[in-house]
């Protein structure tokens, strides 16, 4: 458990400090897969199987982080072209 610890610890300090040439998608992802892989770990110790926990956590997160990325990005889009349409009238 104590090196799982360790791991995870070292995984979110990279994570933090890595994205800085990252484009928002990637670093909506990575964000995710870090929060998932934290609450996945918590979880999974308290059932006994942390390392099971965070690996699912990890992908969870990752997909979540995708898709909320996808949605941000959807909006933005709708309101540019809605100002746009709206400078032309």
């Amino acid at each position: 458990m104590k090196n799982l610890v360790i791991v995870l610890i070292l995984i979110l300090t990279l994570g933090l400090f890595g994205c800085a040439g990252m484009s928002d998608t990637e670093q909506r992802s990575l964000s995710g897969a870090a929060i998932g892989t934290a609450a996945g770990a918590a979880i999974g110790a308290i059932s006994g199987h942390a390392g099971w926990g965070a690996a699912i956590g990890a992908a969870a997160g990752a997909g979540g982080g995708y898709l909320y990325d996808k949605n941000q990005k959807s909006k933005e889009a709708a309101y540019e072209k809605g100002y746009e349409e709206g400078r032309r009238e």
